[in-house]
């Protein structure tokens, strides 16, 4: 044991000092750091989870979403908020796994406290999120999940999309009627919920036409090489082939088909609207379509002004998934201005009775599914541009 001096003593007890000084200063300086930023953001500031795939296989789709949302709740606290308290989302990335998006939306709903989430954006990982704001009696709406089961799943979880049973069924209108297509091949991804459900909505309206579904082949999300489906499917010698994929396996799989000289045309659904698509097809996407949920180029006032900003803030033209990102927050916030309170089955009745809400890609209304009633626009890939070929309304 060492032995310490009169003035060894008295040093230690001013160094100690010091420290105690030391550190109850930059407590205070955290406090008042904290105290100006509950000032900023207002003492009752509303939370809502929001769960995207920032990264991984579809993360263009969550980044383009989140970017929007965002742009929502600006506008919403720039107006006031929400009973004069602001807004602000807690923003979760699910790596595009639903294990992931599962783990997301229960740390919201359970450490965060959130009233409600917006989120997921591909059918496969909102199917594994709604059981859980189900069980919680937590409002989620889905910006863009279009397989039928997701809504199916409880009360509490909404849409502003169309559905694949209105989706698939778009573009076999349209390949028989316009396209003048009688016999297709369908190419789907058999690890994807949504391109499943596409595929046997489009063959179901396409048969119904009178068209004939010659050959269906399958891939999964991730393969690299297709040249075996898409040999089986040049015999059959199709006029149109389906193929209700992610841009991240359209691109690769249509280079692949005019290598193997199958230059008839491809169709799709949103899953393809991406600049990605472009960068990974090229060339050989031209004379190519898909349905999706808006074009940018329509004249609507309010379309005009989201494109505008987003492009101003973003140097890029806002995909389908940005405009119904949008909307999303949009409905959510009408919704929570107009509740009788912000409890889980107040905020749920008034996001229920949504009626011809004037939103970005067109007008929505919320039927007794939980579903939204709107139209679809197809877009012909030509020249690594989507150009507006027509609008179908439900029947």
């Amino acid at each position: 044991m060492v032995k310490l001096n009169k003035a060894s003593k008295l040093g230690l007890l001013i160094i100690l000092g010091l420290g105690v000084a030391f550190v109850t200063c930059k407590k205070k300086q955290q406090e008042g750091v904290e105290s100006t930023q509950k000032e900023s953001t207002g003492k009752n500031e509303i939370l809502i989870g929001e769960v995207v795939s920032l990264t991984g296989s579809e993360a263009t789709f969550g980044i383009s979403t989140r970017n929007a949302i965002e742009m929502a709740i600006k506008e919403v606290n720039q107006e006031g908020g929400i009973q004069g308290n602001p807004v602000r989302a807690i923003v979760l990335d699910d790596q595009s796994k639903p294990e992931e998006a599962a783990t997301a939306i229960t740390r919201l709903i359970t450490q965060d406290k959130v009233i409600a989430v917006l989120g997921e954006i591909a059918s496969s990982r909102t199917l594994a999120m709604a059981p859980i704001a189900q069980q919680n009696k937590i409002p989620m709406i889905t910006p863009s999940s279009t397989n039928p089961k997701v809504t199916q799943i409880g009360d509490y979880i909404f849409r502003v999309c169309f559905i694949d049973p209105f989706q698939g069924p778009v573009m076999a209108r349209f390949a028989f009627e316009t396209l003048k297509s009688r016999n297709a091949a369908i190419l789907k991804d058999v690890r994807n919920d949504y391109s499943m459900g596409l595929s046997k909505f489009f063959k179901e309206k396409y048969e119904e036409l009178g068209g004939k579904i010659l050959v269906e082949q399958s891939y999964s999300a991730g393969d690299i090489d297709f040249k075996a489906q898409l040999t089986a499917i040049r015999a059959v010698k199709p006029d149109f082939v389906y193929l209700p994929g992610y841009y991240t396996d359209v691109g690769l799989i249509i280079r692949q088909a005019r290598e193997l000289n199958i230059n008839v045309p491809f169709g799709g659904g949103d899953g393809w609207d991406s600049d990605k698509l472009y960068e990974i097809g090229g060339k050989a996407l031209d004379g190519t379509y898909y349905s999706n949920h808006y074009s940018p180029d329509a004249k609507d006032p309010i379309l005009q002004k989201f494109v505008s900003e987003y492009r101003t803030k973003h140097a890029s033209t806002p995909d389908g998934l940005a405009a119904l990102g949008y909307d999303a927050a949009k409905v959510l916030f009408q919704a929570m201005k107009k509740a009788k309170s912000l409890s889980g089955p107040d905020l749920r009745d008034a996001i229920a009775v949504t009626k011809d809400f004037h939103g970005v890609t067109g007008n929505i209304s919320i039927n007794e599914k939980r579903d939204a009633v709107k139209s679809a626009v197809v877009l012909k890939v030509q020249d690594l541009k989507q150009h507006y070929m027509q609008t179908i309304t439900p029947d």
